[in-house]
């Protein structure tokens, strides 16, 4: 979103414009809505604003639930944007602390900000780009404890709150088609800026989920969370923000639900054994703690293969922190031989799945040429030394 296209959209008629359209959907409807709001004499500049928020909306629900039909959007604020269920436990944390004064810095949309202000925080939002700034404040509006500063994180005055929460912007500047940032010396703010920062205050950073783990420092407490089964960030924590003892945690978010595993480093492996009847695929955010081993250990698992992220057992163990697989059959890893092999099961819908072999599912699925009622899920990994196919059924 450009400046002209906010200056459309902030006004009344603009606003009052965006909250009488229909739900958004795709398709031809979209035409229709557009064309009917020119004949009322809208202008085209107004109908494409508004038409860009009702489609952002739409996209939001996946994050914000109902509360996305009140909210302003960027493309690249929404992607880049937390989600509220991660954002009240972040806000929980300060809360727990009895921090009753937080700055976000880097504040983007305002996510994190309103699930602070919600918990009736006093919640300063600075956010250096002009535009997204002003649709923080305008989400933000609702919630007379928080404010709203447009201005560079690094120029906050950190003594003015008892609290820091930074998310560093990670993506080149702008609002559509932004490229990730990989140095975090490129960050804004810089890492170094926000470590140095966290050794003053009760500080969070919200990071990718990807981070290199070199990156870590020691004294931090490091959260993976996942939602619905995708890790979403890496969060840092420091002082009395962060729970004593812990340094590695994995949260997993499904729905409504939360489970937690935490540990105090990095978990020591288990060994490798023979494969049982149920294979098991940690959730992403217990493989990225390093926390299989205490995971395995807990489930009386073993893993398929060193330095492989699958654990299988001889009993079903319901656990929230990994799928469970019961196993079908084992071939070796031919495709001609496996092509054979699930068109005489009649399988035609195949989830594939792999780890620790160089194969490419996409490119794989053609040459099964599947067909059939039945389906399954296909593992292609190491086991015993060798690689495998595994057949199994996904279980509830």
């Amino acid at each position: 979103m450009e400046r002209t296209d906010l200056e459309q959209l902030m006004t009344a008629e603009g606003l009052r414009l965006l909250d009488s359209l229909p739900p958004y959907s795709n398709g031809s409807s979209i035409l229709r809505s557009v064309a009917d709001l020119r004949k009322q004499g809208h202008s085209a500049a107004l109908v494409g604003a508004v038409m860009t928020q009702a489609r952002l909306r739409a996209k939001a629900q996946l994050k914000f639930g109902p509360f996305a039909e009140r909210m302003l959007f960027t493309e690249s604020g929404l992607e880049q944007a937390t989600r509220l269920s991660v954002a009240a436990a972040h806000a929980g944390r300060f809360q727990a602390a009895e921090l009753t004064r937080v700055a976000d810095l880097g504040c983007g949309i305002g996510a994190d900000a309103l699930a602070f202000a919600a918990l009736d925080l006093e919640v300063t939002a600075v956010e250096r780009d002009e535009v997204t700034a002003a649709i923080a404040a305008y989400n933000l509006a609702p919630f007379p404890s928080a404010t709203v500063v447009h201005s560079d994180a690094e120029a906050f005055d950190l003594a003015s709150v008892d609290a820091l929460y930074f998310d560093p912007a990670r993506r080149t500047s702008g609002h559509t088609n932004t490229a990730r940032l990989t140095d975090p010396a490129d960050f804004s703010p810089s890492l170094d800026f926000v470590f140095d920062a966290a050794r003053a205050k009760p500080t969070g950073v919200k990071l990718g989920p990807g981070l290199d783990r070199a990156l870590l420092p020691g004294d931090a407490e490091a959260q993976w969370i996942s939602v619905d089964g995708q890790v979403v960030e890496t969060g840092l924590w420091f002082g009395s923000v962060a729970r004593p003892g812990i340094h590695r945690a994995a949260l997993v978010i499904r729905g409504d639900t939360r489970h937690e595993m935490t540990a105090g480093a990095d978990s020591d492996d288990v060994e490798q054994g023979p494969l049982g009847g149920y294979l098991y695929e940690p959730d992403g955010s217990v493989i990225r703690a390093r926390l299989i081993g205490d995971l395995a250990r807990t489930m009386g698992a073993h893993l398929v293969s060193s330095q492989i992220a699958y654990l299988t057992a001889d009993t079903l163990v319901e656990t929230p922190f990994a799928s469970a697989f019961r196993v079908r059959e084992v071939f070796p890893y031919n495709v001609s031989s496996l092509k054979r092999e699930l068109r005489a099961r009649r399988i035609g819908s195949l989830e594939i799945k792999k780890r620790g072999v160089d194969v490419d599912p996409a490119t794989l699925r053609p040459k099964l040429a599947l067909q059939g009622p039945e389906r399954a899920t296909l593992f292609v990994t190491r086991a015993e030394g060798r690689h495998v196919a595994i057949l199994a059924d996904r279980l509830p």
